[in-house]
C-alpha cells in the first residue's frame, strides 16, 4: 500500500461522496445550508478521516482515530440520508441504495481498524 488512495475504503468514500454531494443539491433551498450542509459535510469528513487517519499511519493509535471518527461520520451522514428519506423521499429516488452503501462502507471501516488494531506495525 503506496497511499491512501489504495484503500477501497477511501475509493467507495469518495465515489459516495461526490453522489452525496450532488444529490444534496436537489434539496428544497431552505434545506440547502441546513439538512442539505449537514450532509454534504458528514459524507466528506468520512473521506477526509481516512486521508488524515492514513497521513498518521506511523503512529498507530492517531491512524486508528481517525478511523474511528470516519466510520462516526459514516453513521452521520446515513443517519442524514434517513432523516431525507422520510422528509423528501420523492427529491432523492436513490436514497435507500445510499444508505445500503453506505452501510457496507460503515462495515469495511470497522473491518479495517479491526485489521489496524490486530496487524498493523508502526
Amino acid at each position: 500500500m503506496k497511499s491512501h488512495e489504495d484503500l477501497d475504503i477511501y475509493k467507495i468514500s469518495l465515489v459516495l461522496f461526490y453522489h452525496i454531494h450532488k444529490a444534496s443539491l436537489q434539496l428544497p433551498k431552505h434545506e440547502l445550508y441546513e439538512l442539505g450542509s449537514q450532509i454534504r459535510r458528514s459524507a466528506d469528513s468520512v473521506n477526509s478521516n481516512i486521508v488524515e487517519g492514513y497521513g498518521r499511519k506511523r503512529y498507530k493509535a492517531d491512524f486508528i482515530k481517525f478511523l474511528v471518527y470516519s466510520h462516526a461520520s459514516c453513521l452521520e451522514t446515513k443517519a442524514h440520508l434517513i432523516k431525507i428519506k422520510h422528509i423528501y423521499i420523492s427529491l432523492l429516488p436513490d436514497v435507500d441504495r445510499f444508505i445500503s452503501d453506505y452501510d457496507i462502507l460503515g462495515a469495511k471501516i470497522y473491518n479495517f481498524i479491526q485489521y489496524v488494531e490486530s496487524n498493523w506495525k508502526t
